[in-house]
């Protein structure tokens, strides 16, 4: 039985990320996949072939790192390359061509999968010893930790009585004649659901999609797995009356009549009422979840209550089982539905993040710092030089910060990149002073996001009521938040005229000067999904797909 200090199931796109930053750390690992290619989860989804990730290769910026806030499907390498826009110059590209993109990142970095290893089980030795995974064919292979990064590759299936009777979105039909002058019901009300109802649109007699909770559209939300404009044209034929519907509603059984079903609802709205509707086909496009079939019971990851995702902690380990991590689209159980950790571009900077975390806790190699002196004119332009940069701040508002350390010497501070906040929170903040750092849209929400009434830019005063995305950088003392400064929002998002530059100097300056740590605590940002209860229910809620 072979034997690695790591062990990686899954070679989509996080197990590949993954093992290039081990590969380029020097550390002993191997990646392991059922099947023949990597990726090959986008052989088969989007069903429709549609990536809804953004391929922008025309941004009139030259700055490699900048240009990756509007590539949502590269890969992050110090080599920059490759890059997804080698294989498609499409906005929306077709899925295919990120199966071939992720073979050529695999190919161009040597890194090294072994595929057909089918698993079948994951065993541990003791508590703390190896864990032992075994194929379906017998084939066996041992690990210190291990890291699962096969995403949510399960469909889910919401539980009402006659649930049995509907077609799944992963193997429903894809030819729109099929459902020609039939009346359909899907169930859901996510990117998965009205990818399918767009199709239909076309052929079908009348289309309704259900769903207990209301329509989330990701230009209100900023939560880009909401439904995204390029899926929403059911939209306008529901406000124009073309016999298509969106039901706030739960379905509470179905029941086949001949050739036809009958399905009864209970409304959201309208006092409770409940009413049958007759369809044709019913189509469950309800999302996916984890599968945690192959763990023995003495490792088996914690769940959530509805068993969509295994629950961990801030470095992503599992609470229960000691070095067993998690990477992918999994990571979203710390910012489910906030952020982008479900996403190719949201994660490529978390798994990063977890391989320093990796280092730093396994391997002597502290997470990179670099020293700034201690002044406020320098402690702003490392500031406005990562604010106006950064991807990963910007594709992870709110959820990576990056950190400056105050105490760390007489005549210079740390400076530190990219920390999940929450880490921070847990392992950082508490000791001495810090001023962080993200990128985060505005907490009062408007009614209608296109219009909204913008904050003057001589109205620097101001300037935490702006709305879209700009910079905060808050004052922790001893782990509590004392103050947050709000940076002007910038239609181009670029940070440096001077009523960017000087507030941000000025306030600086008096963190430095000891003036705002006594100060009355800032109000605390919006609580994580961790302890807001945020995380998913029992009840029906539209995962999506990328």
């Amino acid at each position: 039985m072979s034997h690695t200090t790591y062990m990686i199931l899954g070679a989509g796109p996080a197990g590949i990320q993954l093992s290039y930053f081990l590969k380029r750390a020097g550390i002993d690992h191997v990646v392991i996949d059922k099947a023949r290619i990597p990726g090959s989860f986008f052989k088969d989804y989007p069903r429709h072939r549609k990536l809804l990730s953004i391929n922008k290769v025309f941004t009139g910026v030259k700055d490699p790192e900048k240009n990756l806030r509007w590539d949502w499907n590269s890969l992050i390498s110090d080599e920059e390359g490759p890059l997804f826009a080698d294989f498609s110059r499409a906005y929306f590209p077709d899925a295919d061509d990120l199966v071939a993109y992720l073979d050529a990142f695999v190919r161009f970095h040597e890194i090294e999968v072994e595929y057909g290893f089918d698993v079948q089980r994951v065993s541990r030795e003791s508590p703390r010893g190896r864990f032992i995974v075994t194929s379906t064919d017998g084939r066996q292979r041992s690990c210190d930790r291990l890291v699962v990064a096969t995403g949510v590759s399960k469909g889910w299936t919401p539980d009402f009585q006659g649930v049995e009777l509907c077609e799944h979105y992963t193997d429903v039909s894809v030819h729109p004649q099929s459902f020609a002058n039939q009346r359909v019901l899907i169930v859901g009300k996510g990117n998965s659901a009205f990818e399918t109802a767009d199709a239909l649109i076309p052929t079908a007699a009348s289309i309704h999609l259900a769903s207990p909770t209301p329509l989330r559209m990701a230009w209100q939300t900023h939560f880009v797995g909401n439904l995204r404009a390029v899926n929403n044209n059911l939209l306008d034929t529901y406000q124009l009356k073309s016999q298509n519907a969106i039901l706030d509603a739960e379905v509470q059984q179905i029941a086949r009549r001949g050739k036809e079903f009958d399905v009864t609802f209970s409304y959201a709205h309208a006092a409770g009422e409940v009413e049958t509707l007759t369809y044709d086909r019913v189509i469950l496009c309800t999302g996916f979840r984890f599968d945690a079939s192959i763990f023995d019971v003495d490792c088996k990851p914690e769940l959530t209550d509805c068993q969509r995702l295994p629950k961990m902690t801030s470095e992503w380990e599992s609470p229960n089982v000691p070095d067993l991590f998690f990477a992918g689209t999994l990571m979203q159980y710390r910012d489910y539905k906030q952020y982008m950790s479900s996403f190719i571009h949201g994660f490529r900077y978390n798994i990063r993040a977890l391989s320093r975390i990796l280092e730093d806790r396994y391997h002597e190699t502290p997470w990179p710092t670099r020293a700034v002196d201690l002044s406020s004119p320098e402690i702003a332009q490392a500031l406005l030089a990562r604010m106006n940069v950064s991807s990963a701040l910007w594709q992870q508002p709110g959820f990576l910060a990056d950190l400056v350390q105050l105490d760390s010497g007489p005549r210079h501070a740390e400076y530190i990149e990219e920390l999940p906040l929450d880490l921070a929170k847990d392992k950082h903040l508490a000791r001495g002073r810090w001023l962080v750092l993200t990128l985060e849209y505005g907490k009062e929400k408007a009614i209608d996001p296109f219009h909204v009434e913008r904050v003057h830019r001589r109205d620097v005063d101001n300037a935490q009521h702006s709305a879209f995305l700009h910079p905060i950088v808050r004052l922790f003392v001893g782990g509590q938040e004392r103050h947050e400064h709000h940076v002007l929002e910038d239609l181009a998002a670029e940070w440096a005229e001077p009523e960017h530059v000087e507030p941000l100097e000025k306030f600086v300056g008096s963190v430095l000067a000891g003036d705002l740590d006594a100060a009355t605590p800032a109000k605390s940002s919006k609580p994580s999904p961790i302890r807001s209860g945020f995380l998913p229910t029992a009840s029906v809620r539209e995962a999506g797909t990328t």
